[in-house]
C-alpha cells in the first residue's frame, strides 16, 4: 500500500512519525525541510523566535547523504545558548555579540549527536541575555512571541524553541535547563519539556560543567515519545567526561506505553518560599492528581516549604554568578572587547561573580551538594512528585523584561521558576506536560519529578497521561 503525506502531517506529525514517512518513502527529507522553512518564514514576522538561519545549508544536507539515524530528514532548531553549531553565529542574547562576524568553529558534542541522528538544523532560536531570565525578551534582539497569544511570554530561557514547536514549525527543538528553562517555556507554550537527569548528556568539547552542576540539556517536543526517542539518540558521556549518569536498562522509547504500575505520588501545591500560586495552576495540578488516582495511583500531600535551604540558595547564586562572569570574560578575551552593555540582572550577577573568591566557590559547591542531597532525600519517599510547572500563567510581554526595575521583576521570575529550581539543584529528571489550558486559552503545564536516573518512570507515567488526556489536537490559533 502506498503511503502519502498530507500537509497536516508535515506540520503536526511528531519527529518519530515524520522519520517513518521518510523511511517508507512517503516523503523525501528535502520536502520536510522545505515545508518547515516555508512555515518558519510565514510565522517568523509574528513570533520572532529566530536569531540566525541556515536554510541553504539545510537544503543541501537534505538533498545529500544524510546520516541514517532515527530522525533522518526531520527539521530541527538549536537554542542559541551553550551549544555551538559549526559555521553559525553565536549570540546568547548578548548585545556585544549581535552582528559580529565570529562563527562557531565546530559542533559541540551534543550538536554533533543531533546531526548524527539525522536531524537537519534550520537555525538557532532566541534566548534572554545570558539565559538569565524566565522570559525570552532580550533587549538586543526583542521578545519572542507565544503562538497561543502573541502578547504573552513564551517563557524562558528556551522560549524561541518552545514557540517553534508549539506553532508546528518543527516537531522538536533544543533547549537547556538551569532553573526551569526547558519546563517553563514548555508550560507557557503547551509543549512537552523534559529536563533529564544531571550529566545525562556531555558538555564536550568545551566545558566540564556549565553554571556548576545546574545545566541540563535536552529538547522541547509535542509528544512524549519524541522526548524519549531523542534522549535515546543523544544521551551518554564521552571518554574523559567528569561525570556520567547511570545508563537506562532499555531504550527510553520502549518505556512510553509501558505500564507504570501503581505509583506513590506526592503532590506539591505551594511554592517553597510560600508565595501565592495562581488558582488555575493549582487546579491544573489537582485535576491531574484526580486523573492519576483514577488510573490507580496513590496521591499524598507534600510540603514545598520542606525544600527550603537558605545556605543552598546562596550557594546556587554564587555558582550562577561565577558561571556568568566566566562566560563574559571568555568572550571579552576572545574578541578583545569589554562587555559594558549588559542588562541590569546580568550586570549584577556578573559583578558578583567577578568578586567571588576561589574559597567562596569551594564553599558554595559544598553547600549546594548538601541542599541537593536534602531535596533528593525528602522527595525520595515518593515514586513521583507532582506540582504545577509554574505558579502563574504566561505573563504579558514587557512586564518582566530586562528594561524593567529589578525589584519589580523578582516576584514574577520567582513565580515562573519556583517549582522548577529544586530539581535543577538535585539533578532529578522532571517533565512538564501540557495537561491544562486557562479560561482565556493559555497553556498551563503540570510537572512530574522522579528519582535521579529514573527517566524510565517519567516516560511511563507521562505516556499514560498523554493517552488518558491527549493534547495533540490542541493547536494555537496563530496556526489555524
Amino acid at each position: 500500500m502506498t503511503v502519502t503525506a498530507t500537509p497536516d502531517d508535515l506540520q503536526w506529525a511528531d519527529a518519530v512519525g515524520l522519520a517513518e514517512l521518510v523511511r517508507t518513502g512517503a516523503v523525501a527529507p528535502g520536502e520536510l525541510v522545505d515545508a518547515a522553512i516555508e512555515r518558519l518564514q510565514a510565522l517568523e514576522p509574528r513570533l520572532q523566535l529566530l536569531v540566525s538561519e541556515s536554510f541553504e545549508r539545510a537544503r543541501k544536507e537534505a538533498a545529500g547523504a544524510l546520516p541514517d539515524g532515527p530522525f533522518r530528514g526531520v527539521p530541527f532548531l538549536l537554542k542559541d545558548a551553550v551549544q555551538h553549531s559549526e559555521g553559525d553565529p553565536y549570540g546568547h542574547g548578548l548585545a556585544s555579540l549581535k552582528g559580529i562576524s565570529w562563527r562557531s568553529p565546530h559542533d559541540t558534542e551534543l550538536a554533533h549527536r543531533y546531526r548524527r541522528s539525522g536531524l537537519v538544523l534550520l537555525g538557532r532560536t532566541k534566548v534572554p541575555e545570558l539565559t538569565m531570565s524566565s522570559t525570552t525578551e532580550p533587549l538586543a534582539y526583542g521578545p519572542a512571541h507565544n503562538p497561543w497569544s502573541t502578547a504573552h511570554s513564551t517563557g524562558g530561557s528556551s522560549g524561541g524553541s518552545a514557540a517553534a514547536v508549539a506553532a508546528g514549525i518543527v516537531p522538536v527543538a533544543h533547549g537547556n535547563d538551569m532553573g526551569g528553562s526547558i519546563r517553563i517555556p514548555a508550560s507557557c507554550c503547551g509543549a512537552v519539556g523534559l529536563k533529564p537527569s544531571r550529566w545525562r548528556t556531555s558538555f564536550a568539547p568545551d566545558y566540564g560543567e556549565y553554571w556548576g552542576p545546574l545545566t541540563h540539556e535536552h529538547v522541547i517536543t509535542r509528544t512524549v515519545r519524541d522526548s524519549a526517542a531523542v534522549l535515546d539518540a543523544t544521551a551518554g558521556s564521552v571518554p574523559g567526561d567528569l561525570h556520567m549518569a547511570p545508563p537506562p536498562v532499555r531504550p527510553w522509547l520502549q518505556e512510553v506505553g509501558a505500564d507504570p504500575g501503581h505509583l506513590r505520588i506526592g503532590m506539591m501545591l505551594e511554592l517553597p518560599n510560600g508565595a501565592p500560586v495562581d488558582p488555575e495552576c493549582v487546579r491544573a495540578a489537582t485535576e491531574t492528581a484526580a486523573l492519576l488516582e483514577g488510573l490507580g495511583h496513590h496521591i499524598e500531600p507534600f510540603s514545598g516549604a520542606s525544600l527550603v535551604n537558605e545556605a543552598g540558595s546562596g550557594a546556587m547564586s554564587t555558582l550562577i554568578a561565577v558561571g556568568l562572569a566566566s562566560e563574559v570574560v571568555k568572550w571579552e578575551q576572545r574578541l578583545a572587547i569589554t562587555m559594558d552593555d549588559l542588562e541590569p540582572m546580568p550586570t549584577a550577577m556578573v559583578a558578583a561573580g567577578r568578586a567571588a573568591s576561589a574559597l567562596d566557590v569551594a564553599r558554595a559547591v559544598d553547600a549546594f551538594a548538601v541542599w541537593s542531597r536534602e531535596i533528593a532525600a525528602k522527595t525520595g519517599v515518593f515514586d513521583v512528585l507532582l506540582s504545577p510547572t509554574m505558579a502563574i500563567l504566561p505573563p504579558l510581554l514587557g512586564t518582566l523584561s530586562g528594561d524593567q526595575p529589578l525589584d519589580q521583576c523578582f516576584a514574577g521570575w520567582g513565580a515562573m521558576c519556583g517549582f522548577a529550581i529544586p530539581f535543577d539543584v538535585s539533578g532529578q529528571p522532571a517533565i512538564s506536560l501540557p495537561l491544562h489550558w486557562s479560561e482565556t486559552g493559555l497553556p498551563i503545564g503540570v510537572q512530574l519529578v522522579a528519582g535521579y536516573g529514573r527517566e524510565d518512570v517519567l516516560f511511563r507515567l507521562a505516556g499514560q497521561l498523554e493517552q488518558a488526556r491527549p493534547w495533540s489536537a490542541k493547536r494555537p490559533p496563530l496556526t489555524s
